[in-house]
């Protein structure tokens, strides 16, 4: 089967240059939309992990906030006990330095 050459109109040709020519714009546009694309997904990725690694290293630093009730009655028992020792130590002693 031979295929035969087409004669185009000017007017076809116009046409199908200029139709061309948009496909070659659109492809354009669908490149630099798709560059941004990725672009603002690596940024978006980026900020995702810094995002994470601070929300994990508050999770650590408050992981044990329920303890300082504990603490501030640890800290005045210590308090009390030293005051204690100190009376005792200063009756041993009898108020020489």
């Amino acid at each position: 089967m031979l295929l035969q050459a087409v004669e185009y109109t000017d007017s076809q040709m116009t046409f199908w240059t200029i139709a061309l020519g948009m496909g070659l714009v659109v492809e354009a546009a669908v490149i630099v939309l798709l560059s941004l694309l990725i672009s603002l997904v690596a940024d978006i990725d980026r900020n995702v992990e810094d995002v994470w690694s601070t929300a994990i290293l508050v999770a650590r630093n408050t992981a044990t906030t329920w303890m300082l009730g504990q603490t501030a009655v640890a800290t005045a028992d210590l308090g009390t006990e030293v005051g204690l020792h100190a009376e005792l130590l200063q009756s041993k002693v009898g108020g020489r330095r």
